[in-house]
């Protein structure tokens, strides 16, 4: 179950929001009666309630708003109990201070929003010694290990427990809590009225994560990166699986390149099947876990981890082949790169992929980097020729491949080719996918190129990690719409 945190500064709309929000299939809410400006009114906000709710009066120090006297917000709680509010949320140190009365069902908590402390375990003992019919133990992820130490609290708890972590970090415990069993999770109204970091829309957690079909036998893949919020693989994978009624679900773990070794290790404990993996850990993840083809072994870098039906980790890389199979899109019938000249633009983890692809079907390729010194080492392991970034005008291309962030949202405006260097009927791809449509596919459109958009390639390669992971073969059709919907919401 979710329940939703409605926190705003008036009566009247934390009614309306709780209504909406029945509307929707909310079950639960939590009322946070220290964000309202005015005198809490309790029979209002209780009255005629469309779902149960829970009352909770936080103060500063633990995260809240509220400003009264301590005195003044005890009588609110006791109020509340004798009002038939469904839950009451009491403080640890203040738990023992209200008694329990009528039908109201008690949740004793503990916030921590400096940090998942050392006693963790020793909290939760305390809490749980307390006359609660649910306890709540919440921290703040400094790292995605906490979320592994706060999850292991749930399964065996003497009794019924929430515990996730707040913070970028902690998204992932906020999915996962109800998979070791917790009673509910909480989720915000909307992305922007949220009451505490890291809180994730009730329409999300419960469309896009799923989060009341989540079991102990939904099967975990997720997005390693830093930063990794910006990610769609998310709304990929997810909407995918949907599709093809797989029981899995994906998310995205924001994760440190100092602990990207030490959190698999970690995560073990969360019985995950496979990764996508982004910037800064394609080169890790492929040190991390060695056993793969020859041809991720030259590339020198992972984008996928994925576990075989006996446990073993294998790492591949699926930007390759998804990258020749986009330009061919274009090629007339029995055309090919055999031969060609191809400039490419750029010498990161996505450029070596690509060149190396490029280089293994016979063509004559070039690369240019802003970044002189990264394109002449990047040649060098490929066997190419590399020119300077100025000097790039100075080729002629059949191909031109942009494999560098110029042109990506917001900075929409930037090309790095000139409009007056395209020739007509050369290939261009442009590996940005936000927009779909960049200022050098549009004006290489207009120059009669042939135009290769980066939603190809972005797509390809999640198709071919989904059959990695599960087995099944990717709804394509799903993957483009479920891109060209996010970016039309703008909502990458």
């Amino acid at each position: 179950m979710i329940c939703v945190t409605v926190a705003r500064n008036r009566h009247k709309m934390m009614t309306a929001e709780h209504r909406v929000l029945a509307e929707r299939g909310a079950e639960l809410v939590e009322f946070r009666i220290d964000w309202l400006q005015r005198a809490p009114d309790l029979n209002r906000l209780l009255k005629d309630r469309p779902t149960p709710a829970i009352i909770t009066c936080r103060r500063q120090g633990d995260g809240g708003k509220w400003t009264g006297s301590e005195e003044d917000r005890l009588k609110l709680l006791r109020a509340a109990i004798v009002g038939g509010a469904d839950w009451v949320d009491l403080e640890l140190d203040v738990a023992p201070q209200i008694r329990r009365y009528g039908q109201t069902k008690r949740i004793v908590s503990h916030h921590d929003f400096t940090g998942t402390p050392d006693n963790l375990e020793e909290l939760h003992a305390q809490l749980c010694q307390q006359d609660a019919d649910v306890v709540k133990l919440v921290t703040t992820a400094k790292s995605p290990r906490d979320c592994v130490r706060v999850l292991k609290l749930i399964p065996n708890a003497p009794k019924p427990t929430v515990a996730f972590c707040m913070g970028e970090y902690g998204l992932a415990s906020r999915v996962l809590c109800g998979r070791y069993g917790a009673p509910f999770t909480y989720a915000a109204f909307s992305k922007d009225h949220t009451a505490a970091p890291g809180q994730i829309a009730f329409d999300e957690m419960s469309s896009l994560y799923r989060y009341d079909r989540i079991t102990r036998h939904t099967q975990l893949f997720g997005v390693l990166g830093d930063p990794i919020a910006h990610s769609l693989s998310p709304l990929l994978h997810n909407a995918a699986m949907q599709h093809v009624g797989f029981d899995g679900v994906y998310l995205p773990f924001r994760v440190p390149a100092a602990e990207f070794s030490e959190t698999l290790d970690d995560f073990a404990g969360l019985d995950v099947r496979g990764y996508s993996v982004t910037i800064p850990h394609k080169e890790a993840a492929l040190k991390k876990f060695p056993q793969c083809d020859e041809i991720v072994k030259q590339i020198g870098a992972a984008n996928t981890l994925y576990r075989d039906a006996d446990g073993h980790w294998h790492s591949d890389n699926t930007d390759c082949a998804a990258a020749l199979e986009s330009i061919h899109t274009v090629f007339a019938e029995g055309e090919s790169l055999a031969g060609k000249c191809v400039l490419m633009l750029g010498a990161g983890g996505a450029a070596r992929a690509i060149g190396y692809g490029v280089m293994k079907q016979g063509a004559d390729l070039v690369i240019a980097s802003r970044t002189a010194d990264r394109a002449r080492v990047l040649a060098e392991q490929l066997g190419c020729r590399s020119v300077t970034w100025s000097d790039r005008d100075m080729e002629s291309p059949q191909v031109l491949i942009n494999a560098t962030p110029l042109g990506m949202h917001p900075n929409v405006d930037d090309t790095p080719y000139k409009a007056d260097w395209l020739e007509n009927n050369m290939v261009v791809f442009d590996t940005v996918y936000n927009p779909e449509e960049t200022k050098l596919l549009r004006e290489a459109r207009a120059k009669g190129c042939r135009v290769v958009s980066g939603i190809e390639m972005f797509v390809r390669q999640a198709a071919a990690q989904f059959q990695r992971f599960t087995g099944q073969s990717a709804p394509m059709d799903v993957l483009r719409e479920t891109v060209r919907g996010s970016l039309s919401r703008g909502t990458s």
